[in-house]
């Protein structure tokens, strides 16, 4: 008895001729690296910790919510 290969296998066990495109895929997550202030990010931290939701997923919602709302950064130099 021949051992499908697992492209082989989900070809048989599937049927993907009526998929669906994921409407999603333009809003997918890109990895960046970037620096943080450790005061912003032990805040972030200390937020995880009270919702439990991970501090990423927090900074993510906090820049989501400033790029929805087009929030100006207002900075003043002392």
């Amino acid at each position: 008895m021949k051992r499908l290969n697992d492209d082989e296998f989900l070809e048989q066990e599937f049927d993907l001729s009526k998929a669906v495109k994921n409407p999603y895929a333009k809003k997918l997550h890109k990895k960046i690296t970037m620096n943080v202030d450790a005061d912003a990010l032990e805040y972030f931290k200390s937020q995880s910790a009270d919702s439990g939701i991970p501090y990423q997923t927090l900074i993510n919602l906090y820049l989501v919510d400033c790029a929805t709302s087009k929030k100006k950064l207002k900075m003043t130099w002392k």
